[in-house]
């Protein structure tokens, strides 16, 4: 088999309409594009969720709720299971980020209960979920809670 022999599937490739070619051909005069109006001439594009002058869709459905995005927190988020399988005991937000488990620590560090713990960690974090405190202290460490997460 060579590069030359292999062709395009049937039906893929469609002949371009030749439209404005005389009246015979169907296709002539307003070239199918009806008479006069805005959508008959080059260039058109019409407005996105324009209906022909009727009040749009999203103008006529009312607004409902509100978005709180200024005010949101953004933490940092690391399962136990991940601490448990890291070198080391004790782990802080400036030691994970030194690790490379967490890019960037935001408003702190969250601590959910993904995955097992079967050493005893000491932990700080900006919170714990009450799932991962547990599993924390069952298997004799500590967590604790710190106000704002250190970077540096």
């Amino acid at each position: 088999m060579n590069l030359s022999d292999v062709k395009k599937p049937a039906g893929q490739v469609k002949n371009q309409r030749r439209v404005g070619r005389g009246m015979g051909t169907g296709r002539g005069k307003y070239s199918g594009r009806g008479a006069k109006g805005a959508r008959s001439i080059s260039g058109y594009s019409m407005m996105r969720g324009f209906e022909g002058g009727q009040m749009p869709l999203h103008r006529r459905l009312p607004k409902r709720g509100f978005s709180n995005a200024v005010f949101k927190k953004h933490f940092a988020v690391v399962n136990v299971g991940v601490l448990d399988k890291l070198e080391g005991d004790a782990f802080s937000p400036a030691r994970l980020v030194e690790l490379g488990v967490v890019k960037k620590l935001g408003d702190g560090l969250r601590v959910l209960a993904g995955g097992e713990v079967t050493r005893r960690l000491v932990v700080e974090a900006s919170h714990f979920s009450k799932a991962a405190l547990e599993k924390i202290q069952k298997a004799g460490g500590t967590a604790t809670v710190i106000e704002k997460a250190k970077a540096e």
